[in-house]
């Protein structure tokens, strides 16, 4: 490993989605490497992990020489796709998906991808650098309208067109992570500038149309019994994956059958939230407002 990494949650990812030692697993957010290891560690010389990022540096700094891993640089929203075209029969097969959503420790600690307000960057956030949008040209193009829409949906602002204001009349002198700090830094704290940087960072990456789709096609590739963990770190996450969870749709729509029965192909059983534990929050700052939310496709 070129990159030292703590993943979050990995033994409660690990206790959970490891229920056939030679089944098939998908690592769908491969970044550093450390939840994929930690299942290699756990399933058998005859198990498989096929690992998905769609950073290009991620599979390259991190790569794990181990013949049961298949990587692929791909956003995960093309899973089933790509899964489809491989040689083995893998769709209704695969015994547990882990996703660790958002950004990376890896692409965060690196200056140069502009994710942190800790360096002074090129408003950039693109997760896929082959991609053409950026921060920047979202700051430097988008409307007041646009902007408004971005920031009251992804960053949750009861009112963000004070924001949005200030960024279209100042977008000409906005180019860097310290100047989008800067124009706000007066009576603001770093909760809004998270709120803020992530609101740019989701539009960016269209993350929330990704996951909606990657819980989709889960449905498609888990095979009965099959698990599916996804650790969240913001409530527009939680939200989505909780209420897909108990209903099996996107909308959240529970639908129930004649004798009342939930339709959802999860079983509520195995379905369950864990908080970081204290212990792992003063060992990984990450953790702290990660959530982990775990299913289980049900058997019949």
């Amino acid at each position: 490993m070129k990159y030292f990494h703590i993943p979050v949650f990995l033994t409660e990812v690990l206790e959970n989605i490891i229920n056939d030692i030679n089944g098939i697993y998908l690592d769908t957010t491969f970044g550093s490497g450390g939840h994929s290891v930690g299942i290699l560690k756990q399933i058998s010389n005859q198990g498989k992990l096929f690992a998905f990022d769609q950073d290009q540096f991620a599979i390259i700094k991190n790569k794990i020489c181990d013949k049961r891993i298949r990587c692929f640089n791909d956003n995960f929203r093309n899973i089933q796709k790509i899964l489809t075209a491989y040689k083995n029969n893998i769709l209704k097969n695969v015994s547990g998906i882990i996703a660790d959503l958002g950004v990376s420790s890896y692409q965060i600690d690196n200056p140069q991808r502009g994710f942190s307000i800790r360096f002074n960057q090129i408003l950039d956030m693109r997760m896929d650098l082959s991609k053409q949008k950026s921060a920047l040209n979202i700051i430097k193009n988008y409307s007041f309208e646009k902007l408004n829409k971005i920031f009251y949906k992804y960053g949750e602002f009861k009112n963000p067109q004070r924001i949005s204001r200030k960024i279209v009349l100042n977008s000409k002198f906005l180019n860097t992570t310290l100047d989008l700090v800067n124009l706000f830094k007066r009576n603001n704290n770093r909760k809004f500038f998270s709120r803020l940087f992530q609101a740019l960072r989701i539009e960016v990456n269209d993350e929330i149309n990704a996951l909606k789709q990657l819980l989709k096609q889960s449905i498609n590739i888990l095979k009965p019994g099959g698990k599916l963990a996804i650790i969240s770190y913001n409530s527009l996450e939680d939200r989505l994956v909780k209420n897909f969870f108990k209903s099996g749709n996107i909308q959240g729509i529970i639908r129930y059958d004649k004798k009342g029965k939930n339709l959802s192909p999860f079983n509520k059983k195995y379905t369950k939230r864990i908080f970081p534990t204290k212990e792992e929050i003063s060992k990984n700052k990450r953790a702290r407002s990660a959530i982990l939310r775990i299913t289980q496709k049900t058997v019949c």
